[in-house]
């Protein structure tokens, strides 16, 4: 689906926005369609209807705006040694492998080679309390995935990157943000 297609949009939207254009449609058929016709323009609905569900379905277990701010401040709040745990669990309940990096192996900028389904992931999380993060960190992250022959790198920040540093990130390939 394109990215910017309108039920691409209403995906991206809430569930209710869905069922409002449904039902604006169904009764602007109704006032202008003749009677005979009416049904047809109703029908016309459908996807509208499909797209809400489908929305209301990926939104039900959602969490909050607020939940999410309130979790990245707690997260912000942890020391090292306790968010590092935190991380490794969570990685750990996603079914990877998790091998922590230190100086003796990997000695670069992750923390974590994560392993699933024969794929690798380098993660790299110690400058997770950063207000911003730079270009420099990114490339050394690429730099030690590529040593390593990981497959893919994720850098795990609860602040914003760099308008150079994003770009890059993408360009690369690099999953950034706090680990789902």
């Amino acid at each position: 689906m394109a990215p910017n297609s309108l039920f691409a949009i209403l995906l991206r939207n809430p569930w209710w926005i869905s069922f409002l254009l449904a039902a604006v449609i169904s009764m602007i058929c109704a006032a202008l369609l003749p009677k005979e016709l009416v049904v047809f323009g109703v029908l016309g609905t459908i996807p509208f209807l499909v797209t809400g569900c489908v929305a209301l379905k990926r939104q039900w277990n959602a969490p909050t705006a607020a939940a999410l701010e309130a979790e990245a401040a707690r997260m912000a709040g942890l020391p090292w040694k306790e968010f590092s745990a935190e991380l490794e669990a969570k990685f750990k309940n996603q079914g990877f492998s998790v091998e922590r990096l230190d100086e003796k192996r990997g000695k670069g900028i992750a923390d974590f080679l994560l392993t699933k389904s024969g794929q690798t992931t380098l993660v790299a999380a110690k400058r997770y309390k950063a207000a911003t993060h730079g270009l420099e960190a990114l490339q050394a992250l690429v730099a030690q995935q590529e040593a390593l022959g990981a497959d893919k790198a994720m850098y795990v920040c609860l602040g914003a990157l760099s308008e150079q540093a994003e770009r890059f990130a993408r360009d690369q390939g690099i999953t950034v943000g706090l680990a789902a």
